[in-house]
């Protein structure tokens, strides 16, 4: 059985707001207010997703159970985006860190540069002599 698609917009504000336990009027706030912005369709009608009813239903008890106020809420749910986001990041850069998968070597103009395991470094520029004089005192 396939899964649903929890980002895909699909429930009108009425249907949205009756699974958050919500007044539609309160989605709508939220939306200007810019903590839960559903899709729109071509003739401005909402629609939100399963994501978004989560997102909502988050809100709601971060405001009663906690007694965090929007402007806190709408802070908290930007960083907790920043948090995924950087989160894939990290996931996409770790097979980069990996230290049995890379090495350390000198580039063509003798700065260190990493190479991953099994390429080269061009030194076609590197075959230059540089002649070397001591400093005068």
């Amino acid at each position: 059985m396939e899964q649903p698609d929890v980002d895909e917009p699909v429930f009108l504000i009425s249907a949205a707001a009756e699974l958050a336990g919500m007044h539609a009027q309160t989605l709508r706030q939220y939306d200007r207010l810019g903590l839960v912005v559903p899709r729109r369709r071509p003739g401005g009608g909402r629609r939100y997703s399963l994501r978004d009813v989560a997102t909502l239903r988050e809100i709601q008890r971060m405001s009663q159970e906690e007694g965090i106020n929007l402007a806190g809420i709408k802070r908290i749910l930007h960083l907790s985006r920043e948090v995924q986001r950087l989160e894939r990041e990290v996931e996409r850069l770790r097979p980069r860190a990996d230290t049995g998968s890379r090495i350390f070597t000198t580039g063509p103009t003798g700065n260190v540069v990493i190479v991953e395991r099994g390429r080269r470094v061009r030194r076609d520029e590197g075959r230059a002599v540089v002649v070397w004089t001591a400093p005068h005192d």
